[in-house]
């Protein structure tokens, strides 16, 4: 009974990780696109009047609701792969691979909460906000968003590549892919709109790779009728 109990954690782990990492990847796509539509950059960002149109307003607070949610998932998913790496991980890139995770979450949360300043300006209900304010809270969520969480993603992505490719736990394919991700969200997510969404995208395809995978080895090591 003892070694059973073992066998099923090691197969619902990874599993455990994989769901997280769906709903994670789900849930920070879906907060990005309603805050980049509720908040936009470029021409219109400069018209704070805009911001008046209740369907920006309500895109933003969902996204708002959205965030704390996507952390919490991100977080599982982080300790979860962790627990599935075990003893054979290497300790340095784990430590950059925990520290990365939790500045990258603190920065997502201190992302939607400048979002959320934005939205509480605008009072009373349906006037718009100065255009100060509207300017600093716009350039400060977006600036903790792509300038310091998606380099925290960045970092995240490569020492997750490189352990998956070292333990041989990953195929060379999603390792070559997770080095293009964190080279975009280094070098792109900045400058480019919508770059972001690259890092939602690298961990549904880990996580859609680590249910399947879980799925095979479990098969394998049912007991036979």
């Amino acid at each position: 009974m003892q070694a059973k109990g073992p066998g099923r954690q090691a197969l619902q782990t990874p599993r455990a990780a994989g769901l997280a990492g769906v709903v994670f990847a789900l849930l920070l796509a879906a907060a990005i696109v309603l805050i980049r539509l509720g908040i936009p950059e470029g021409a219109d960002a400069v018209a704070p009047q805009g911001f008046t149109d209740s369907g920006r307003r309500d895109a933003v607070r969902t996204a708002l609701a959205l965030v704390p949610f996507a952390g919490i998932f991100f977080l599982w998913f982080l300790g979860a792969v962790r627990a599935h790496v075990g003893a054979a991980e290497d300790k340095f890139l784990a430590t950059v691979l925990l520290g990365s995770g939790l500045v990258f979450t603190a920065t997502m949360f201190g992302a939607a909460a400048a979002a959320g300043a934005v939205l509480a300006v605008a009072h009373p209900s349906g006037t718009a906000p100065g255009l100060t304010a509207w300017d600093f809270g716009r350039h400060f969520a977006y600036t903790l968003m792509t300038g310091y969480a998606m380099r925290m993603a960045a970092v995240f992505v490569c020492s997750l590549s490189v352990i998956g490719h070292r333990l041989g736990v990953l195929p060379r394919r999603l390792s070559a892919l997770g080095f293009l991700t964190a080279l975009i969200l280094l070098f792109l997510s900045s400058n480019v709109p919508w770059a972001e969404l690259v890092f939602p995208a690298w961990s549904l395809v880990i996580s859609v790779y680590i249910l399947v995978a879980s799925g095979r080895a479990g098969s394998r090591g049912a007991p036979s009728a």
